[in-house]
Protein backbone atom coordinates (compact mmCIF):
# COMPACT_ATOMS: atom_id res chain seq x y z
CA UNK A 1 0.00 0.00 0.00
CA UNK A 2 1.36 3.38 -1.20
CA UNK A 3 1.73 6.02 1.35
CA UNK A 4 -0.68 8.17 -0.20
CA UNK A 5 -3.23 5.55 -0.40
CA UNK A 6 -2.64 4.62 3.66
CA UNK A 7 -3.56 8.20 4.05
CA UNK A 8 -6.30 8.52 2.49
CA UNK A 9 -7.79 5.21 4.36
CA UNK A 10 -6.75 7.07 7.72
CA UNK A 11 -8.61 9.90 6.32
CA UNK A 12 -12.01 7.68 5.87
CA UNK A 13 -11.77 5.84 9.05
CA UNK A 14 -11.11 9.11 10.99
CA UNK A 15 -14.58 10.30 9.32
CA UNK A 16 -16.35 7.46 9.78
CA UNK A 17 -15.46 7.74 13.21
CA UNK A 18 -16.75 11.45 13.50
CA UNK A 19 -19.95 10.20 11.55
CA UNK A 20 -20.56 6.99 14.23
CA UNK A 21 -20.30 9.97 17.20
CA UNK A 22 -22.26 12.77 15.67
CA UNK A 23 -24.95 13.35 17.70
CA UNK A 24 -28.12 13.18 16.04
CA UNK A 25 -26.94 9.25 15.40
CA UNK A 26 -26.41 9.15 19.03
CA UNK A 27 -29.66 10.20 19.47
CA UNK A 28 -31.23 7.37 17.66
CA UNK A 29 -29.95 4.75 20.09
CA UNK A 30 -30.72 6.69 23.34
CA UNK A 31 -33.85 5.25 23.80
CA UNK A 32 -35.65 3.57 26.71
CA UNK A 33 -35.14 -0.49 25.24
CA UNK A 34 -32.07 -2.96 26.65
CA UNK A 35 -30.38 -5.47 25.66
CA UNK A 36 -29.56 -8.31 28.09
CA UNK A 37 -30.46 -5.16 30.74
CA UNK A 38 -27.80 -2.97 28.80
CA UNK A 39 -29.03 0.37 27.17
CA UNK A 40 -28.86 0.49 23.63
CA UNK A 41 -26.69 3.16 23.99
CA UNK A 42 -23.89 1.65 25.90
CA UNK A 43 -24.05 -0.81 23.28
CA UNK A 44 -23.74 1.10 20.44
CA UNK A 45 -20.99 3.10 22.10
CA UNK A 46 -18.95 0.23 22.81
CA UNK A 47 -19.82 -1.78 18.97
CA UNK A 48 -18.90 1.41 16.86
CA UNK A 49 -15.97 1.91 18.96
CA UNK A 50 -15.18 -1.49 18.61
CA UNK A 51 -15.32 -1.49 14.82
CA UNK A 52 -13.40 1.92 14.65
CA UNK A 53 -10.33 0.13 16.68
CA UNK A 54 -10.79 -3.16 14.04
CA UNK A 55 -10.59 -1.19 11.09
CA UNK A 56 -7.21 0.66 12.20
CA UNK A 57 -5.89 -2.42 12.77
CA UNK A 58 -6.95 -4.17 9.76
CA UNK A 59 -5.47 -0.82 8.19
CA UNK A 60 -2.15 -0.41 9.57
CA UNK A 61 -1.63 -4.28 9.57
CA UNK A 62 -2.18 -4.55 5.78
CA UNK A 63 1.07 -2.26 5.29
CA UNK A 64 3.65 -4.11 4.59
CA UNK A 65 7.32 -3.07 5.83
CA UNK A 66 8.79 -3.28 1.96
CA UNK A 67 6.31 0.31 1.75
CA UNK A 68 9.35 2.29 3.50
CA UNK A 69 6.12 3.00 6.38
CA UNK A 70 7.47 0.54 8.82
CA UNK A 71 8.85 1.86 11.87
CA UNK A 72 11.08 -1.08 12.44
CA UNK A 73 14.73 -1.44 13.10
CA UNK A 74 16.49 -2.40 9.88
CA UNK A 75 18.84 -5.54 10.42
CA UNK A 76 22.37 -4.94 10.56
CA UNK A 77 24.65 -5.27 8.35
CA UNK A 78 27.77 -7.80 8.53
CA UNK A 79 30.05 -4.70 8.97
CA UNK A 80 27.99 -3.54 11.69
CA UNK A 81 28.03 -7.22 13.57
CA UNK A 82 31.78 -6.91 13.43
CA UNK A 83 32.04 -3.63 14.96
CA UNK A 84 29.82 -4.72 17.74
CA UNK A 85 31.52 -7.87 18.41
CA UNK A 86 35.18 -5.95 18.50
CA UNK A 87 33.67 -3.78 20.63
CA UNK A 88 32.74 -6.20 23.35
Amino acid sequence: MTPNRLHERLVALFLLGVLLFAPPLLALFNNAYRVLGLPMLYLYLFGAWSVIIVLAAVTIHRTSPDDGLSTARPEPTSSTKDTNAKAS
